[in-house]
């Protein structure tokens, strides 16, 4: 028998079969040996094949196989330095959520989110979230990210989860498509589904007073339907709802193919002295040169320098 795996739930994994039953599934015993180097094997969004209760010869199901992924989101572990986490598979596209204030997302973690996202295949759409709640000083910062980030490439949208501005512009866009919603914790994944997905009761929790983060309000990553607008969408479309993450230790980049995942320095890259070079300290290096013409910008560069030495197993444990 064939799914879809649309919950994960820790120890067990909530598969939703072709003939649309939603079962409850392990994962046989021996899958784990196959060296794959990851705390979860299976993933929400993977195709897989079950066994039943009759075939196995006692109670439950069991993932016995994992179809052919297209893409996935992985991240570092937090607890096994030497294992990845993977966040979704099979998705079209990745909204991540940032917000300026309350909580800040730093642009570091936002360039390891889309150099991942550049190294598996996913685009990313970038949601600027909370944009009611800024001061002046914060509404201008928050447009010059717009303006970074759409220059370098990436489409961006400013939304509030909380009054609806934005949403109609975003809605078109999920139309369709399995779509990873990611970010930190508290800058209001929970309330924009809620938003987009009526019924969908997410639970919410106010930032942490003492530390100005967000709590932790989902546990396990879920495939959550979503109602589309058009009766021309043939496609099923799907949000991805994943748990706030507080740093995003990249998984698995050799140094040298770093800077094909950012998209200006792999431009600039083409006209450097050696096809080598690291971007650091190389003579006739082009991607230096836009550097210190402002072409590339200094927050980039160091989230690129970041990623470099990632090799360094605690550094992951950091927040980013």
């Amino acid at each position: 028998m064939k799914g879809l795996v649309v919950k994960n739930t820790g120890s067990w994994y909530i598969v939703r079969t072709d003939d649309d039953q939603l079962i409850p599934c392990k994962v046989k015993g021996n899958f784990r040996l196959k060296g794959i180097r990851t705390t979860n094997p299976v993933a929400v969004g993977d195709r897989v094949t079950i066994t039943t209760p009759a075939a196995e010869g006692r109670d439950g199901c069991f993932i016995t196989d994992i179809g052919d992924r297209r893409n996935y989101i992985i991240r570092k572990s937090i607890n096994l330095s030497k294992q990845s986490h993977i966040l979704a598979a099979n998705v079209d596209q990745a909204l991540l959520i940032v917000t300026v204030a309350n909580p800040q997302t730093s642009t570091t973690f936002i360039d390891r989110f889309l150099a991942s996202a550049e190294a598996y295949r996913v685009p990313v759409i970038l949601l600027f979230n909370k944009t009611d709640l800024l001061s002046d000083d914060e509404q201008h910062y928050q447009q010059m990210m717009l303006q970074l980030y759409e220059t370098i490439g990436y489409q961006c949208l400013q939304i509030s989860a909380t009054t609806g501005l934005g949403i109609d512009r975003l809605r078109p866009l999920l139309e369709g498509k399995i779509t990873l919603l990611s970010g930190n914790s508290g800058v209001g994944k929970s309330t924009l589904i809620n938003t987009l997905v009526p019924g969908a009761n997410l639970r919410t929790a106010e930032l942490s007073e003492a530390h100005n983060t967000g709590q932790h309000t989902t546990t396990f990553s879920e495939m959550i339907p979503l109602h589309h607008s058009s009766s021309l969408i043939s496609s099923p479309s799907y949000l991805i709802d994943t748990p706030g993450i507080k740093g995003f230790g990249t998984f698995d980049m050799e140094p040298e193919e770093i800077s094909g995942y950012f998209k200006e320095i792999f431009r600039f890259s083409k006209d450097c002295r050696f096809s080598n070079c690291t971007h650091t300290h190389e003579p006739g290096c082009a991607v230096l040169q836009a550097l210190d013409s402002h072409y590339i910008a200094q927050s980039r560069y160091q989230s690129y320098l970041s990623m470099l030495h990632d090799k360094d197993e605690a550094k992951y444990r950091e927040a980013y």
